[in-house]
C-alpha cells in the first residue's frame, strides 16, 4: 500500500515517517533510493513530504516503509542487467591486488548499454564495492600480522 507521509526524523541508518493515521515507520537506508545512499539527508528533509510504500509490519507494530518502491521504478530487463566475471574477483589465493604474484587487478564496470557507456552511478557503485574489498582485505592482512607478532 502506498502512502502520503511527513519526514519527522533523520538518523544515519534511514528516515522516520509520519503516516496518516497517527502512525510512524521508517525508511531504512537502503530503501531511500535505488541508487548509493552514503547520507539521507542528500534525498529528504525534516517537515518533507514524502510518498512511502508499507514493506512489512513486525509483531512489535514497528512499520518498514520504503521511497524507492512507492516510485514506480522502470524495470530492467534481465538480460541488460551488468554481470559479474570471475575476472572482477579477487582470487581465492591472494588479494585484490593480483594475490601472491603481486601487482594490482584492474576491473572496469561492465557496459549497460548497446553504445558502451557506464553510467556514472555504475562507476560510484563499482568504486565504492572494490573499495570495501580491499579495506577488508588490508584489516584482515592486518589482523593477522598482529596476530603472528603477539606469538
Amino acid at each position: 500500500m502506498v502512502l502520503e507521509g511527513k519526514v519527522t526524523g533523520i538518523t544515519k541508518f534511514g528516515a522516520f515517517v509520519a503516516l496518516p493515521d497517527g502512525k510512524s515507520g521508517l525508511v531504512h537506508i537502503s530503501e531511500i533510493a535505488n541508487t548509493f545512499v552514503n547520507d539521507v539527508h542528500d534525498y529528504v528533509e525534516d517537515g518533507q513530504t514524502v510518498k512511502v510504500k508499507v514493506i512489512g509490519i513486525a509483531d512489535d507494530g514497528k512499520i518498514n516503509l520504503s521511497i524507492k518502491k512507492a516510485e514506480a521504478p522502470e524495470q530492467q530487463p534481465r538480460q541488460n542487467r551488468p554481470q559479474r566475471f570471475a575476472s572482477e574477483r579477487p582470487s581465492r589465493g591472494g588479494s585484490a591486488y593480483g594475490g601472491a604474484r603481486g601487482g594490482f587487478r584492474q576491473s572496469v564496470p561492465h557496459a549497460n548499454g548497446p553504445t558502451g557507456d557506464v553510467s556514472f552511478e555504475d562507476k560510484l557503485k563499482h568504486f565504492m564495492q572494490e573499495s570495501d574489498s580491499r579495506m577488508s582485505e588490508n584489516k584482515m592482512y592486518a589482523d593477522h600480522r598482529t596476530r603472528r607478532r603477539s606469538r
